[in-house]
């Protein structure tokens, strides 16, 4: 598994700021929190959601890519980090 950390600099309240993402071996999300500007969390896993959050139906890019883009920074982050995000937020 790879887990992402991305941080998304916008305006739009409707988006999330902060996406946090659990990936396959193919890149396929697996688990995922979004972090809104209004403090709400929303979260997905299979075929459950919370929230406007859904798991991306395509693999995602690759940090070079993410990081391309002026306004996301993006970072890898260990599965330990992720659990804790998980368990707090989702409460699973």
């Amino acid at each position: 598994m790879t887990y992402l950390d991305v941080l998304w600099l916008h305006t739009n309240d409707q988006q999330p700021v902060r996406i946090v993402s659990e990936l396959d071996a193919h890149r396929y999300e697996v688990r995922k929190l979004e972090f809104f500007r209004t403090r709400g969390v929303g979260f997905a896993e299979g075929d459950f959601a919370f929230g406007s959050t859904e798991l991306d139906p395509a693999p995602l890019p690759g940090l070079d890519q993410i990081n391309a883009d002026p306004q996301r920074h993006g970072a890898e982050i260990c599965a330990w980090e992720f659990d804790v995000l998980w368990r707090r937020h989702a409460g699973a």
